[in-house]
Parts: C-alpha cells; structure tokens; sequence
C-alpha cells in the first residue's frame, strides 16, 4: 500500500510539471502571436517609439547648441568693447541694451581702480637729462598791459585779461616768436609776496599744490627720499581764508626769513584774488604754475585733497624721461568725449547747465569731435588732479592756451584740455596714462566741507537776468556773454550715452 502511493504522488508531480510546461510554452506561443499580430497588423508603433526619443535628444542638443551660441556672441561682445584692437573696439555697441544690462548685474570687466608702477627702486639711481630743446616755439611772451579797445580803456583790469576772438584765434597758430595772454595783467589780482617770490627763485624742481577758501587741509607727502627733499621745493598755494584756516587747525611754523611752514609745505599766500569763485582760483597755480615759479624746470602738480605717496624723482623718471615726454597725465575713469564729460557735470550739477551746453556748442562749432578709436589721443579728458610737466617752451604755450579757454568759458578745466590739445595738433605731444596709475600716485582724503556756488545750480539762461546779478560772474566767463562771431543757433550737440553709473 505505502508503494503504491509513493506511486501515484510522483505521478502526480509529473503530471503538474507536464500543465507547467504546456501553459509556459501556450503564453510564449500566445506572446509570439500577438507580437506577430502586432507586427503584421502595422509597424508604425515601434517606430514611433524610436523617432520620439531621436527627436527629444535632437532639441536637447539643438538647445545645448543654441545656449553656447548666445553665450560665445556676449563674451565676444564684452570681449571686442574692451579689446585694444582698434577695429574691434569700433564694433562696440557701448549703449547696447546687453552691456548696460551685464553692467547692471556686475558681470563686465571692470577697470583696475589701482595698479603698479612701474617706477624704480632707488631715488638715487636716477638720471636727470639735459633740459629738451625747443623747436617750435622758441620764444614765448606774455601780454601784461591790454591795449586800448576803440579808443577806450576798459572798464576795469582783469586777471586773464580781455582776449579778444581774434586774439584767441591768432594764439592757436605756432610760429617761432609768440606773445599770448596767459593770465597775471597788470592790476588784475594774484599777488604774491615779497619773501614768497624770493624763495621760489631757487625751485628748479617743484611738486605744487593749492588749497582755497578753506576747502581742504594740507596732506603730508610720503615715502620721500632724502635727495628729493633736497632738490624739489614742495609748494603749497593758499589764500587768505585758507592760511587763516591752517593756522587754527594745523602746526604752522614760520622761519626766520618769515615764510609759512606747514611740515613739508612752503605755504605761498596769493593776496587780491583773479576771481570771484574759488574755482577759477584754484586754476592759476595748477595751470599756470610756470608763471607762479619762473624758474622751474620740472613741476608735478596735485589737487590739495590729495598726499602724495610716491617719490616725486621716480615720478618724472617713469612718467617723463623714461618715455623722453614733456608733458604727462592720466586718462579720465569714466569718460573719452568732452560731451560725455560735460553731460555728467550737467547731471552732477556741477555748474551751470545752460552755460556748460553753449561751452560745447563753441566747442562743437569750431570743429572738435566727440573722441573715437581713430583719434592720436588715448582720451579726449584727463584726470587733472595730478600733472607733470618739463616747462619747455611748447609746454608753457599750451599751459597758457589752456588757461585762456579756462579764463573765457567755464572753470571746467578737463573740458578745455581736449580742446586746445584738437587746436594744436601734432605739434603737441604728451603722455596719457592709465587711471589705476593715478590712483596709486596718492591717498585721497576728504574735503574739509562740501563746495558749492550758486551758478553751479543755475538751469536757465533766464536766470542770470533780472536781479539775480550774484550768479553772473563779472571776472571771467566773459566768452560766455560776448557775442560770438558764429551762428551757434543750428548747432545740435551730438547724442551722449552715460557710460558708467558712476560718471
């Protein structure tokens, strides 16, 4: 009996295995069917399957493509409006809506605001050259006593003296002798004293500066070598109102000649001033320093707000001699074009708006063109703070050519500069550098107040008549107010784009 059963369950399992295996092979069967089925009855499903992953992965890669497109076109935007390369700068859209958007965002490259000189290690290394030769021109004189005008004399002597267009015209053209206005008539103010005139009789080398009605505090100059102490007269030009401020707020010391000592600086008092705003005063002994100090060879140049931290021989070293220049300072931040100055000092209301405009009507008369890539000149506008000059003969003409359109227009200095530099042509040649070196000749410090003059807020000519005779100047700016020989009505300035929040 037990066999029996053992029997009939192995029978069993057999015949399980055997349904297993039959309904195994039926679905397999059934699936090849309906495969075949499927196939036979149409084969666009498949197909279908396959073209829809082809054409996902194709707009993927068309997308990859088309993001490295518009990324490869914006670095070589900001690439060519930064680039040396005359031609591909001149490509530059710089009011494009893609730059002033990058701009917004942070991400252009953005100028050094300082970089390193390239000045030698020691001060007593240097070799001062012979003075440079002058060519043309080779005598330069000044007018001193304005003549008379229609029979008359004037009404009153002025510092600048009264120019005449066609005087201003005449002075723009070089010959070998010339006679120029350049500031110091007789009776018009800026006198200085005795023992001042006699002291900078000996300054062959100077580095000058000025401070005016009380607008900043003298700043001792830094990391001085021992023979520029000796050989360079530090200079410090002050009025009445900023001596009296010095003194109260600052360590004066007087020799036994008499003359002011503020640490390193020689204080020079000019007395009578040329002008009525402490702006133009401001312009004669940084523009006119060769008048001021007759004797000196060299000058370096810098605001009062400002101390100097670079040895002033290693200075001339790189920026003069090394390059055999005559004249050297920095290119502007911000600005290339005098319009796009003169926009920005509009805006800054940092004079008058309607007399800044008539200023480059003049300008764009008489045929200056807003700067572009095929001009000499790096930039059409310096960074005036700092100037360093050889006082040769062609140097002291344009000193004096420069303070003329200072004295006739607006005290805006770095609006005439590119000015009178367009008028002279080749025949003046000067070194412009770059800004992030200007910023490391010196440390800023703050003004002792803020400064301002009503005229700088004036916004119509209809405001300069009437009553309001406070705002009108009556020493300068006279080229402003006299007729101007030239149809001034049809001249449209050309259009400005603000090149820098900051500008």
């Amino acid at each position: 009996m037990e066999a029996q059963s053992q029997a009939q369950a192995q029978a069993r399992s057999l015949l399980l295995r055997g349904y297993r295996r039959s309904d195994r092979s039926d679905h397999q069967s059934r699936a090849k069917d309906d495969e075949i089925d499927a196939l036979s009855s149409g084969k666009a499903e498949p197909m279908k399957i396959i073209w829809r992953n082809g054409f996902v992965r194709l707009v993927f890669v068309c997308a990859i493509i088309w993001v490295l497109l518009i990324l490869f076109a914006l670095l070589f935007h900001l690439w060519s409006c930064h680039s040396s390369i005359s031609f591909l700068s001149a490509l530059c859209r710089k009011d494009s809506k893609v730059l002033v958007i990058l701009d917004s965002m942070g991400l252009t490259p953005k100028p050094l605001h300082r970089c390193a000189i390239p000045v030698l290690d020691d001060p007593n290394a240097v070799v001062i050259p012979e003075k440079t030769p002058d060519t043309i021109p080779k005598k330069l004189s000044y007018i001193e006593i304005d003549k008379k005008v229609n029979g008359e004399e004037e009404s009153s002597p002025l510092f600048g003296g009264h120019q005449s267009w066609a005087q201003r015209e005449e002075s723009f053209k070089l010959k070998s002798s010339m006679k120029v206005h350049c500031g110091f008539c007789k009776g018009g103010g800026g006198e200085m004293e005795e023992i001042d005139k006699k002291f900078v009789k000996k300054c062959k080398f100077v580095v000058a500066s000025g401070i005016f009605d009380g607008y900043d505090a003298p700043q001792q100059p830094t990391n001085i070598s021992t023979r520029s102490k000796k050989l360079f007269c530090f200079l410090m030009v002050v009025d009445d109102v900023s001596l009296d401020f010095i003194q109260q707020n600052t360590s004066m010391k007087i020799d036994k000649d008499g003359g002011r000592w503020v640490g390193i600086w020689r204080l020079i008092t000019l007395h009578n001033l040329p002008f009525d705003e402490p702006r133009r005063n401001g312009k004669v002994p940084k523009i006119l320093t060769h008048r001021l100090f007759p004797e000196a060879r060299y000058s370096i140049w810098i605001d009062g707000k400002m101390e100097l931290i670079v040895d002033p021989l290693l200075i001339l070293e790189r920026y003069l001699w090394r390059g055999k220049h005559t004249f050297a300072v920095a290119c502007h931040k911000h600005h290339k074009s005098i319009y796009e100055e003169g926009d920005a000092i509009k805006r800054r209301k940092r004079y008058a708006r309607p007399l800044i405009d008539l200023h480059m009507k003049i300008y764009y008369y008489e045929g200056m063109k807003p700067w572009s890539s095929n001009k000499r000149t790096l930039s059409d506008v310096p960074e005036g703070a700092v100037l360093i000059r050889e006082h040769t003969t062609m140097i002291n003409l344009f000193s004096c050519l420069w303070f003329n359109e200072v004295n006739l227009f607006t005290p805006r200095d770095q609006l005439s500069f590119g000015y009178v530099v367009y008028r002279l042509g080749e025949a003046f040649k000067f070194f412009m550098f770059p800004n992030c070196e200007y910023n490391s000749l010196f440390i800023l410090h703050r003004h002792t107040r803020e400064h301002s003059s009503k005229v700088e807020w004036v916004k119509s000519l209809d405001e300069f008549k009437g009553n309001n005779n406070g705002l009108k100047e009556s020493k300068a700016g006279l080229g402003l107010w006299l007729p101007y020989p030239g149809d001034l009505k049809s001249v449209k300035l050309p259009p400005v784009a603000r090149s820098s929040p900051a500008g």
